[in-house]
């Protein structure tokens, strides 16, 4: 939803105070970590693990310097050109052998973190729990 609307991102900083919405929002995925299984305080744990990452990630993707019609191929190759391979060698390497290559996009990038942090998540989960609540 953030990357279709990254004016929203400074909005969500802007709220001193949550409003309904928010709080439904809240206690949704309070509900959804608590029913997989997940103790109180590994609730805690997992629910600022995915907000990091979710809010993170939508914040970083936002701050790409892609417009309009741009792909990151056209906007890369610029900025790849000024990267000194003697002194960047591992952005030059990752630029080309990456970013530059045809159907790159960042935001694929997404799809494996949530996988890592999922993962990761489920791993911690006691016991007998896993997959039992869905």
């Amino acid at each position: 939803m953030l990357r279709r609307h990254p004016w929203a991102i400074p909005l969500l900083e802007s709220r001193a105070t949550p409003g309904p919405a928010t709080l439904r929002h809240h206690e949704a995925v309070l509900a959804t970590l608590r029913s997989a299984g997940f103790s109180v305080e590994m609730t805690g744990h997992a629910y600022a693990l995915l907000d990091a990452f979710l809010y993170g990630f939508a914040v970083q993707e936002a701050g790409l310097p892609f417009t309009g019609t741009d792909t990151p191929p056209e906007v890369a190759s610029s900025i790849a050109a000024q990267f000194d391979p003697g002194e960047y060698p591992h952005l030059v390497e990752y630029a080309t052998e990456r970013v530059l290559r045809p159907g790159y996009d960042f935001g694929d990038e997404f799809h494996f973190g949530i996988d890592v942090v999922l993962d990761s998540l489920a791993r911690l989960l006691p016991d007998g729990e896993r997959g039992s609540r869905g």
